[in-house]
């Protein structure tokens, strides 16, 4: 087989390192949670306190906090303290894109993931 000459080499998916892939699994993994995204969603639309959090999520303000600190722990969100009040932003713009991307996904495939059996709903 010839060898291709000055082109960039393209690396396969086994030649990836694991951690590589365990991250991008995890980055993934903090947003399969409904709450967490729900919080997200709201936070994308204009920063947020955690008690308009916790009124938007309808849950108690330690599951929302808990919630939120994973957010801020894996990037997705900052936390500002002002005053007493925590206050939320996204950091990252392209968090919203995401989210729009994975919904436009989710609503093109929506038959296969309701049907899909591998992969349980949450049990939020």
């Amino acid at each position: 087989m010839p060898q291709r000459l000055n082109t960039p080499s393209v690396p396969t998916a086994d030649e990836i390192p694991c951690t590589h892939l365990d991250t991008v699994a995890k980055f993934f993994r903090a947003l399969s949670d409904p709450t967490r995204l729900k919080l997200l969603e709201f936070i994308l639309r204009g920063e947020r306190t955690s008690a308009e959090c916790v009124e938007h999520a309808g849950i108690s303000q330690p599951r929302v906090s808990v919630h939120l600190s994973c957010l801020v722990d894996c990037g997705y969100v900052t936390a500002r303290r002002d005053g007493k009040k925590l206050r939320y932003s996204v950091g990252d713009p392209r968090v919203a894109d995401l989210v729009v991307l994975a919904r436009s996904l989710a609503a093109d495939n929506a038959t296969a993931l309701t049907c899909c059996t591998r992969i349980p709903d949450s049990q939020d």
